[in-house]
């Protein structure tokens, strides 16, 4: 929620930049009780027609975000394209400095076309970064579209595992320290949605609600075509994962959407979330390929989508992935307006702003009698 900023048509609770261009979530990571977000941002420009860096802000609880420094800048290998951050209290990487945990970032590095994997770490808890010497630490084994890897501890393997796209589906790798990857399987091979690239890549582990003893892996992808829209969207998988390979539960042709609007992508999950929590907490883009471009902000442009927790239920005897807000409603929402009833049709609108509603709100709408007309 943005307090101080308030330029035309700046969102009170999504997050935006304060100037220049936003796109995709990135390395989404809890520590000593803040949520730290990073994003794909052009600070100089306001449309995608720049050098790609990682912008930076963090929250005590979701809402209020504070802005701080750029995090990382491009170097010889390249703009700095999507990835994620895991914090290794274990140091398996050798590369921590001081009595913090080191953060480690692993993210794409794009050099005229060529797609590779890099890392950075901080000794800081993300507020300053340093560039591994040895960049790459997962070249491109010959894949034109390869990029935006995704890591988490696997307790069982007792390894590091990466997730990253490559074209229409996705690599596996494993890790015991962070630097030196193997690559272990693929899955997408005819799965879900083809007509696009995937990107954005996510894996993570989430119980059953009900049925606690029942855990499922759910895996996302977004994909660059092909969604309930016909443009951008992210479809999800739920199956299982042994530390080697994902295994789809639904018939290879069935499509799961996380959305079925036109305006959430690239959505990631923070890691080092407390284990006695078992949450899994999204963010993704709120905008869309197809317009993003074309936003009639001044100085700034793209935003993300309210933060999002996650969960597994029944449906119609399939287990489905749901999502509810993360933050606490009670600290935005204070006061009730009801609207009196009317009838809405096409000559007969309903309006809000004939209301005075100006301050972020929640809309509920009982409808009666609803009849659709498809022309």
């Amino acid at each position: 929620m943005e307090n101080t900023i308030t330029d035309r048509f700046r969102p009170k609770i999504h997050f935006a930049p304060k100037t220049g261009w936003l796109n995709d979530p990135n390395g989404l990571v809890y520590y000593k009780s803040e949520y730290h977000l990073f994003y794909q941002h052009i600070p100089d420009r306001i449309d995608h027609n720049g050098i790609l860096h990682w912008g930076h802000a963090k929250s005590k609880d979701l809402l209020y975000w504070e802005h701080l420094p750029i995090a990382l800048y491009p170097d010889q290998n390249g703009d700095i394209w999507s990835g994620c951050i895991v914090v290794d209290k274990m140091n398996s990487c050798k590369l921590q400095s001081g009595k913090e945990n080191v953060f480690v970032a692993i993210f794409t590095q794009n050099n005229k076309g060529l797609q590779e994997q890099s890392l950075a770490f901080s000794n800081d808890g993300g507020m300053s970064w340093t560039l591994f010497a040895d960049n790459p630490i997962v070249a491109n084994p010959g894949i034109k579209d390869f990029r935006d890897p995704k890591v988490f501890w696997h307790k069982k393997s007792e390894r590091w595992i990466m997730i990253l796209a490559a074209g229409h589906l996705v690599r596996i790798y494993n890790s015991q320290n962070l630097l030196n990857w193997n690559f272990l399987s693929e899955f997408g091979e005819g799965e879900g949605c083809q007509k696009g690239i995937w990107e954005c890549p996510d894996l993570f582990k989430l119980n059953v609600y009900g049925q606690e003893s029942l855990e499922k892996w759910v895996m996302l992808a977004s994909v660059l075509d092909g969604s309930p829209m016909n443009g951008p969207g992210v479809q999800y998988f739920i199956g299982e994962f042994d530390g080697h390979s994902f295994v789809n539960d639904n018939h290879p042709e069935i499509n799961l959407w996380l959305d079925q609007g036109s305006d959430c992508y690239a959505a990631t999950t923070f890691s080092n979330l407390p284990d006695r929590d078992q949450r899994q907490i999204c963010i993704a883009w709120m905008n869309n390929w197809k317009y993003a471009n074309d936003l009639p902000t001044e100085n700034w442009r793209g935003m993300m989508t309210i933060p999002r927790e996650f969960s597994l239920k029944y449906k119609a005897d399939k287990i489905n992935l749901f999502s509810i807000p993360a933050y606490k409603r009670k600290k935005i929402i204070n006061k009730k307006t009801e609207i009196e009833k009317q009838k809405i049709s096409s000559s007969n609108k309903l309006c809000l702003l004939k209301h005075k509603i100006i301050t972020p709100f929640e809309l509920k709408i009982n409808l009666k009698n609803l009849s659709l007309i498809h022309i």
